[in-house]
């Protein structure tokens, strides 16, 4: 489980079929076999981690092995090295929760439709898949490309966000244009609430 909020900018080095190498600063001590860590929000598994001291400010380097169905319903189908990567290491209880209960199950791929400057934010206008859209809601949450964030509104086919300068300047929107593809997870209660709805037509959930 994560909540959206990045800790690091890792980059992809090397990428052999299945297995990715990522660069991060992570002290590598603290990288445990198996652990979690999303990648763009993709929740993958480390399976080798080792330090990383080539002077370019990384301390780690960890593996992950992508199955089929994360690279046919994500991005990663399409990294190639040196792409950079929002990273955040999974939650621990006790650890303040800022943003939103995050699975790293990734729902499916979205599109940047537009980039605009908002006042010292950047407003971007989002094209889901249509049949998450549903899911999306004014002033819920969202993740894209691991983030939380708050939806400002929502049309028929698109939804807006703002993103601040700090976290333009910590995680890789500041590199985001239109076109780019993102990695999109709907809020887990709203895809809950919906199910139940199907499950028990005419009840008031």
């Amino acid at each position: 489980m994560f909540t959206g909020l990045i800790d690091d900018i890792g980059t992809l080095l090397a990428r052999d079929g299945h297995r990715f190498a990522i660069a991060c600063r992570y002290d590598p001590a603290a990288i445990l076999l198996g652990a979690s860590i999303a990648c763009d929000g993709a929740c993958l598994t480390v399976v080798e981690v080792g330090p990383h001291d080539e002077g370019d400010g990384y301390r780690a380097v960890f593996f992950v092995e992508v199955s089929n169905e994360t690279l046919a319903c994500t991005t990663l189908g399409n990294w190639e090295p040196g792409r950079r990567i929002n990273l955040e290491r999974a939650l621990k209880l006790g650890d303040e929760l800022g943003g939103h209960l995050v699975t790293g199950h990734v729902d499916g791929v979205a599109t940047i439709a537009a980039r605009k400057p908002d006042g010292e934010s950047v407003r971007f206008e989002i094209t889901p898949p249509p049949s998450l859209l549903p899911y999306i809601a004014a002033k819920g949450s969202v993740a894209l490309d691991g983030t939380s964030l708050t939806v400002n509104e929502v049309s028929e086919s698109q939804f807006g966000v703002n993103i601040v300068p700090h976290t333009l300047a910590v995680t890789t929107w500041g590199e985001r244009a239109v076109g780019d593809r993102l990695n999109i997870e709907v809020d887990l209660l709203a895809r809950y609430v919906a199910r139940l709805g199907k499950l028990m037509p005419g009840r008031d959930v």
